[in-house]
């Protein structure tokens, strides 16, 4: 049997159709299609979804209007995310600028492994009316067109030129959006001609589908190798990344820590993986670490990565394991990632690894003052915490103060939202995570502009967990820098449409915080990074006058505008309270750091200059350069080699 449908017709129906299951649950795998039209889609995807909408039974694949095409896709990976990467949604855009805004959207979905379906419009197949409006011409290449900038950043790239392609191109969609390894952003280029086309489609294509979500068993040798290497440690640490989260191995990780005693670290994308008050939490590693784990990975003599790909944020550039022997075992479910830093691999889903581990392991723990020196610098850590959440001796307050006021007065499975500018580090190091699903920073690209959209999809998604019985309600604390907002703040607009409340903490310090701290270390005297009216010697002159508050409040937010911490207080309970989304203008002193460990991060610095600062800074580059490791050493097959102590300034080859 087949039925009659044009090819965006057929899409939705498709979409409608598809069904994960992972561990016996099973839940439909798209919950929405975002889209802003225009003519290379209002047709095709547009169209369909108005019918859909109109009929006797209108679709669960329901429609959501967006304001800006970049921060659709940034919402549909929020949401994505915010499920475990077992849901998403698709995004749907018109030909040239409309597809092209995706782009960035599309990398950051690839970069942090989160799945999403983009469906760009593209320019005719039939090139009757070529060239059309917003086209790419290329001279040297006919079938070119600017969805093809979508190549490099998409996990899996197709271009439906005829309706009988649409059929393998959807499925290979579904096989790369549910494979925990490979997953990423999806991107079916649709020539606008085609989406309206129509074709006698087999039936089976729409039948209900089930996409059954792997975790991938270790190999028994893998497994034998891994334990091997653990026995021989004396300073073992734990790296939790975002792969503990995404396979629910939380408890399998607990186990495990308290199991064997070793402690346990975070990557920004892993924060959450323990509750923060573990006696084995040490808290953020890296380059936005805190002192114990960063004082932990320096004297390691083996670091165990858990789902992690082990990012410069986390390594601290190559600077933080710096013990002269240390080794790695990496359990993740890439192979591309098990195999980093030289490690011991072992490919296999993160909660069946750790069950794994724990099993071989048992009756093996670490040395118990190895232990008890992790719950030490915790707990030193943490009263650093507490007097920078403390800290109101200013006239405005430390962004770290207003961290400190969310954390202690939401509640404990309430999200916070972020992803660039100095917050992120801020809050990797502050933040007292006590759930697993209450620390959302999207630190693989750091976007500027994600956190208002990201904040949307995860709102979604809570509301959607909590009818249907998966989770209870939560409330998402989006925080956001004034540079990141005037990036990117058009979905408070969609919020307010769609009645989904967030709680936006919108901190105004006149400029790009982190970057102009940055800046300083590196001797540029924080150029460029201010608000500042131009004079005749650059943009030094006044403050400019931004109202983000009226801003935020013309795009229909209700809006509380404070400067002193106390008022600050107030507005997150009043913000609590109320039923739509509200906007928390809140001025901070830029010029107060948060604590930080002694970690580096490596950003290069002009190796001359006429500039003293500049040619500070670089004699200060140049030192730690020295300390950078390659980590070459081939995994041990029969235990550790004695360890010597952490390096200082001897680079490994």
């Amino acid at each position: 049997m087949t039925t009659r449908l044009t090819v965006g017709q057929a899409i939705v129906r498709f979409l409608e159709a598809q069904h994960v299951e992972r561990d016996g649950a099973e839940n439909v795998f798209f919950a929405g299609c975002w889209g802003i039209f225009g003519h290379g889609n209002v047709a095709g995807v547009g169209q369909a979804l108005l019918e859909r909408e109109l009929s006797d039974e209108p679709s669960h694949l329901r429609y959501l209007q967006g304001r800006n095409e970049q921060a659709m896709v940034h919402a549909a990976v929020a949401y994505a995310r915010q499920r475990d990467r077992l849901a998403t949604m698709a995004v749907s855009a018109s030909v040239g600028p409309g597809a092209t805004n995706m782009i960035t959207g599309a990398a950051l979905a690839t970069i942090n492994r989160l799945p999403v379906l983009l469906l760009p419009g593209d320019t005719f197949a039939t090139k009757v009316a070529s060239p059309v409006l917003q086209e790419l011409e290329d001279p040297a290449n006919g079938d070119l067109s600017v969805n093809d900038a979508f190549r490099p950043v998409s996990a899996y790239f197709d271009r439906v030129h005829r309706p009988e392609q649409l059929a393998p191109a959807l499925l290979n969609a579904m096989r790369v959006l549910t494979d925990p390894a490979a997953t990423g952003a999806v991107t079916l280029a649709l020539p606008q001609d085609v989406q309206a086309e129509a074709w006698d489609w087999p039936d089976e294509l729409f039948a209900r589908r089930v996409w059954h979500v792997a975790r991938p068993v270790p190999e028994p040798a893998a497994l034998e190798r891994a334990v091997a290497a653990i026995r021989a440690a004396t300073r073992p640490l734990i790296v939790a990344g975002g792969g503990v989260t995404y396979s629910r191995a939380n408890d399998a990780l607990r186990t495990f820590a308290e199991a064997t005693g070793i402690p346990v670290a975070e990557t920004q994308a892993g924060k959450g993986a323990l509750a923060y008050d573990h006696p084995q939490a040490v808290g953020a590693i890296g380059a936005t670490g805190t002192t114990a784990a960063d004082t932990l990975a320096a004297e390691a003599d083996l670091v165990i990565g858990v789902g992690t790909r082990y990012s410069d944020f986390t390594t601290a550039s190559h600077t933080v394991f710096a013990a002269e022997q240390v080794r790695f075992v990496n359990l993740n479910v890439s192979g591309f990632d098990a195999h980093k830093l030289s490690a011991t691999s072992l490919v296999a889903d993160a909660r069946e690894g750790l069950v794994a581990l724990t099993a071989s392991l048992e009756g093996w723990m670490t040395g118990a003052a190895h232990t008890a020196r992790a719950t030490s610098l915790a707990s030193d850590w943490d009263s650093i915490v507490q007097a920078a959440y403390d800290r109101d001796d200013q006239p405005l307050p430390a962004q770290s103060a207003v961290i400190g006021v969310v954390n202690e007065l939401s509640d404990p499975r309430d999200i916070v939202v972020c992803a660039a500018g100095s917050m992120p580090g801020d809050l990797h190091k502050l933040w007292r995570t006590r759930d697993r699903k209450g620390y959302h920073v999207e630190y693989g690209f750091s976007c500027m502009g994600y956190e208002i959209a990201g904040g949307l999809g995860v709102k979604m998604a809570a509301l959607d967990q909590a009818a249907s019985g998966e989770d209870t309600d939560r409330d998402v604390f989006v925080m956001v820098g004034d540079g990141s907002y005037l990036m990117m703040n058009t979905e408070l607009v969609t919020a307010v449409a769609e009645g989904v409340k967030i709680i936006v903490v919108l901190v105004q310090n006149h400029g790009f915080a982190s970057i102009g701290a940055l800046s300083e270390s590196l001797g540029s005297q924080r150029f460029g990074t201010q608000y500042r009216y131009r004079t005749a010697t650059g943009l030094d002159g006044d403050h400019l006058p931004v109202d983000l508050a009226a801003n935020a409040a013309s795009l229909g937010a209700d809006v509380i505008s404070v400067t002193a911490l106390d008022d600050f207080r107030a507005a997150v309970g009043k913000a609590r309270q109320s039923t739509r989304t509200t906007v928390i203008h809140v001025e901070t002193d830029p010029m107060i750091t948060a604590p930080d460990s002694p970690a580096w991060w490596d950003v290069p610095v002009a190796e001359v200059s006429a500039l003293t600062s500049t040619q500070d800074a670089r004699t200060t580059y140049e030192a730690h350069k020295t300390r950078q490791r390659h980590h070459l050493a081939p995994p041990s097959t029969t235990g550790q080699a004695t360890n010597t102590g952490p390096a200082t300034t001897k680079d490994e080859v």
